[in-house]
C-alpha cells in the first residue's frame, strides 16, 4: 500500500480533537502549519477549532464530511467528500455533505479555478480519511486488548474476526478522538477502491431542482436592504457627479451616494481587477423600487486619464498601465495588425526557423482572431455583507475567497479574524468570480447604510462593467519540404491586453526549426480570466492551422497530428516542452478509434481537435451536417485523460457541459465596442448557444488510468472551438479564422 506522512518536519497537516457531546473530529491542512501543538488542539472545545476541510463522527455512527472548495457546478462538493469517504472506509449512501466554511488559518488553496480542486486536494483529502480510520482502528485495539493488525472496517464497522467482536465506527470515535495522529498512514491501493470511480448523485442535486435556497442571491436576513449600483456608460470615462433629486423622491428609496472600490494608494493583487473603480449607488427597501429609481438617476461623466499602478502577483509585481480614451472594436483589431507587422518578444527558438523557411518548398500562413467575451454567469453578481464597526459578515457565491477576505481586510482597515465570509453554490463562475470588486462594494455600502444589504447586479450592469475574455490575434506559418514533411513553424501572437501564447506546448518539441513570439496592446477595458484562460483561444487557432498544414501535405489530420507526436517521443526538440507526447497521442488514437474515424456517413462533415491544458488532454471529432444554411452539431466524440476519475457521471456531465459551452462561444459569442460604450447589454443581442442548437449526442471517453486527478472543469472547453472551424470548412469549404464563426443571422453555403 502506499505509505502518506502526515507530519514534515514541523509541519502537522493533520489533527484531531474531542467534539463537545461525544464523538470525533478530524480536521486537515495539507498546505498550512500548525500554530497550536497537539495538545493545545486537543484540549480546544469545538468551536474554537477551525480547520480547512474536516470530517466529524457522531458517537452515534453519523458521519458528516466537509467540501473545502467553493462549488460552482464542477460538482467537487461531491466529489471531494468521496474521496475521504473512500479512506475511511464507510459507505456512501450514510455520508452528510456539508459546505466546509472559509478559514484562511487552515486553508491555502480554497479555491475554484484552474481546474485544481481534485488535483491539489488529491493526497489531503486520502491523508484525511486514512487518518481517522488508523485512529478509530488504534481505539478498537486498545478497548478489545488485541493487535492492531488483526483489526479490519467495512462499511463503517470495526471487526475483529478471531474475537467474533465489532463496533460501529461511533462507538469508538470518542475514544478515537484521544489517541496522537500518527506521523505516517497506509493509503488504500487503487484497485481497493469501492467509492472512488463509481458514479455518485450531486448531493445537491434534489435541492436544486425543488428550488432551495444555496445560491447567494437566495440570501435574506431580517432587515436587510437592496442596493445596485450605477457605472459609466462607457470605458474610459468616471463619474464626475449626481443628479439625484428625481430619485430620492422614489417610493422606498434610503439613500444614494458614491463609494470608491479600493482607495488611491492600494496596491492591487493579481485578483483585485476592477473596472470602474468610483460608481453611483442606490439603496432602498426592495429590488423593485431600486430598479425603479435607478432608471431615473443622472449622472454626469468625464474622461478618465492615463495611469500606472503596481499590481502584486503572489509576490511577484509588475506595472500595469491603463491608457485614457474611448477605445472602438474597429481601431482594436487595427492595433492587433500593426503589431503583428512588427518583431515581437521571442519566448522560444528551436533550431533556425529563418532558414528553414528559406528551403521550404510550400509555405503556409493564416492569422486567427478573437473578440472580447462576456462570462454571461446565469446567476447575476451578488453578495450579502453585514458590516459593522467590530465585524463584517458576508455571504455569496465567489471563487477566490481567501484571497477575497485579504483584499476586504485592507480596503476596511478590519483584521481578517473579524471577517467571516460564508460561501454559498454558485450559479455559475467561469473565472468571472474571482475578481470579488461587487463584494467589497457591498461591504462599502454596509458599512455606509450601517445595515445588512444584498447589493444585486442586473444583467446590464454585469454584461456592460467587465471583466472580459480578452480579445487576441494569432499568426501563424508553416514550411514543408519536397516530401511534405514539417520542417518549420512560427507563432507570432498577442493580445489586448494579455498574450495568449504558451510556447512549450504542442508543437513545440515535435518540429526541428520553431519559432514562438509575442507582443501586448494596452486597453482601459477591464479582463481577466475566462474558462480556459488563453487556451481557449490558441487551441482554435493551432488546431484550425494544423488541419490546414495536414491538407497541404495531403496527409489525415489524424495522422499528422500522431506523427508530430510520435516524433516529440522519440527524438523531442527543446528542453522545456510542457505536455507528455504520449498521453497526447493517447487521446487522439482513443478518439479515433471511437468515433469511427474516416467512415463518417454520407453527407457529414467531420472536424478534429486536440489539446493539453491544466495538466490533461482532451480530443474531440464533431460531426456536423448543414441544415438550411446552417450548421447542426450531430455528435459530438470526446476523449479525455485527466489520470484517475472519480465520480465518472459527474465528470461526464462536466466534459459534456465544456463541449456545449465551447460551440456556442465559437459559433456566436462576441463583444465589441463603440467608442468605449459595450454594443451588448443583455441576452436580446449577447448570443448565447440555444437547447436545439446543443448537439445531438455526446460521447465521452475517459482513458483507463491509475495517474492521480488532473484538470477536468476546463480541458474540453479549448478543443472544441477548433473542431467546429474544421468542420465547418468540410462543409462548406471555407476556412474560418475569425471568431465568432456565425452572426445570428447568419447562413453557410456548400
Amino acid at each position: 500500500m502506499s505509505i502518506i506522512k502526515t507530519k514534515v518536519g514541523r509541519r502537522s497537516f493533520l489533527k484531531n480533537s474531542a467534539l463537545a457531546g461525544g464523538g470525533m473530529m478530524l480536521g486537515f491542512s495539507w498546505l498550512a502549519s500548525c500554530k497550536l501543538s497537539p495538545e493545545e488542539v486537543n484540549e480546544l472545545p469545538k468551536e474554537w477549532f477551525k480547520i480547512n476541510g474536516f470530517l466529524k463522527i457522531a458517537d452515534n455512527g453519523q458521519v458528516t464530511i466537509l467540501s473545502p472548495n467553493p462549488e460552482g457546478g464542477q460538482n467537487v462538493k461531491t466529489s471531494m467528500p468521496m474521496i475521504v469517504a473512500e479512506e475511511l472506509d464507510v459507505v456512501w449512501k450514510d455520508v452528510i455533505v456539508e459546505q466546509a466554511p472559509l478559514d484562511t488559518d487552515a486553508f491555502t488553496f480554497q479555491y475554484l479555478g484552474g481546474s485544481q480542486a481534485i488535483r491539489r486536494g488529491w493526497e489531503g483529502l486520502r491523508m484525511a480519511g486514512a487518518s481517522a480510520r488508523i485512529l478509530l482502528i488504534t481505539a478498537a485495539a486498545e478497548a478489545w486488548q488485541v493487535p492492531i493488525e488483526e483489526i479490519t472496517t467495512e462499511g463503517g464497522v470495526i471487526f475483529h474476526n478471531s474475537s467474533k467482536k465489532s463496533a460501529g465506527y461511533g462507538e469508538m470515535a470518542s475514544a478515537a478522538a484521544k489517541i496522537k495522529v500518527p506521523e505516517e498512514v497506509q493509503l488504500k491501493e487503487i484497485g481497493d477502491f469501492k467509492i472512488i470511480g463509481t458514479s455518485q448523485k450531486n448531493v445537491d442535486g434534489q435541492k436544486i431542482v425543488t428550488g432551495k435556497p444555496l445560491f447567494g442571491i437566495d440570501t435574506h436576513r431580517d432587515g436587510m436592504l437592496i442596493a445596485m449600483i450605477v457605472h459609466p456608460p462607457a470605458f474610459g470615462l468616471k463619474i464626475e457627479s449626481i443628479d439625484d433629486s428625481e430619485a430620492r423622491t422614489m417610493p422606498g428609496i434610503k439613500d444614494i451616494f458614491k463609494i470608491k472600490v479600493f482607495n488611491d494608494d492600494y496596491e492591487k493583487a493579481f485578483f483585485d481587477t476592477r473596472t470602474f473603480n468610483e460608481v453611483a449607488v442606490i439603496v432602498g427597501n426592495s429590488t423593485w423600487e431600486v430598479m425603479n429609481a435607478k432608471k431615473v438617476l443622472q449622472i454626469a461623466c468625464g474622461p478618465i486619464e492615463s495611469a500606472t499602478e503596481t499590481r502584486d502577483r503572489f509576490g511577484r509585481k509588475w506595472e500595469e498601465h491603463t491608457p485614457a480614451g474611448l477605445e472602438s472594436t474597429a481601431d482594436h483589431y487595427a492595433q492587433m495588425e500593426a503589431m503583428s507587422a512588427k518583431k515581437g518578444e521571442v519566448r522560444r527558438r528551436d533550431g533556425d526557423p529563418e532558414t528553414a523557411f528559406k528551403r521550404a518548398v510550400k509555405i503556409i500562413e493564416a492569422t486567427y482572431t478573437a473578440p472580447f467575451l462576456a462570462h454571461n454567469c446565469m446567476e447575476p453578481m451578488n453578495f450579502f455583507a453585514d458590516v459593522t464597526s467590530e465585524k463584517a459578515a458576508l455571504i455569496g457565491p465567489l471563487q477566490k475567497p481567501e484571497l477575497t477576505e485579504q483584499t476586504l481586510s485592507a480596503r476596511l482597515g478590519m483584521p481578517i479574524e473579524n471577517i467571516d465570509i460564508q460561501m454559498t453554490r454558485l450559479g455559475g463562475g467561469y473565472g468571472r468570480r474571482s475578481y470579488a470588486h461587487w463584494l467589497v462594494e457591498a461591504a462599502l455600502i454596509s458599512q455606509k447604510m450601517n445595515a445588512p444589504v444584498k447589493l444585486v447586479y442586473t444583467r446590464e450592469d454585469d454584461m456592460t462593467d467587465g471583466i472580459y475574455r480578452p480579445a487576441y490575434q494569432a499568426k501563424y506559418r508553416a514550411g514543408l519540404d519536397a516530401d511534405n514533411n514539417l520542417i518549420a513553424f512560427h507563432v507570432k501572437t498577442g493580445g489586448i491586453p494579455q498574450s495568449p501564447l504558451h510556447q512549450d506546448r504542442f508543437p513545440a518539441g515535435a518540429v526541428d526549426n520553431y519559432l514562438a513570439e509575442d507582443w501586448t496592446i494596452d486597453t482601459n477595458l477591464t479582463v481577466g480570466s475566462f474558462r480556459a484562460p488563453s487556451s481557449n483561444f490558441m487551441a482554435c487557432a493551432e488546431q484550425s492551422f494544423l488541419d490546414e498544414v495536414a491538407e497541404a501535405a495531403g496527409k489525415d489530420p489524424i495522422d499528422f497530428r500522431l506523427a508530430l507526436l510520435d516524433r516529440a517521443i522519440t527524438d523531442p526538440q527543446g528542453k522545456t516542452n510542457d505536455y507528455d507526447p504520449q498521453r497526447y497521442a493517447g487521446v487522439l488514437k482513443l478518439v479515433r478509434e471511437k468515433s469511427n474515424w474516416g467512415k463518417e456517413p454520407s453527407g457529414m462533415s467531420r472536424g478534429v481537435s486536440a489539446y493539453f491544458c491544466h495538466n490533461s488532454y482532451a480530443a474531440q471529432v464533431l460531426d456536423m451536417v448543414i441544415k438550411d444554411g446552417k450548421p447542426t452539431v450531430q455528435k459530438v466524440t470526446c476523449a479525455i485523460d485527466c489520470g484517475l476519475v472519480v465520480n465518472p457521471d459527474a465528470a461526464t456531465n462536466l466534459a459534456e457541459g465544456g463541449i456545449v459551452d465551447g460551440i456556442g462561444n465559437a459559433l456566436y459569442g462576441e463583444l465589441t465596442f463603440v467608442d468605449g460604450v459595450p454594443q451588448k447589454s443583455n441576452f436580446d443581442k449577447y448570443r448565447m448557444i440555444r437547447m436545439k442548437e446543443a448537439p445531438k449526442e455526446i460521447d465521452i471517453h475517459f482513458v483507463e488510468s491509475d495517474i492521480d486527478p488532473t484538470g477536468l472543469g476546463e480541458p474540453t472547453f479549448p478543443p472544441i472551438f477548433a473542431a467546429v472551424a474544421n468542420a465547418l470548412y468540410g462543409a462548406t469549404g471555407k476556412r474560418h479564422y475569425h471568431q465568432p464563426f456565425l452572426k445570428d443571422t447568419s447562413t453557410l453555403t456548400s
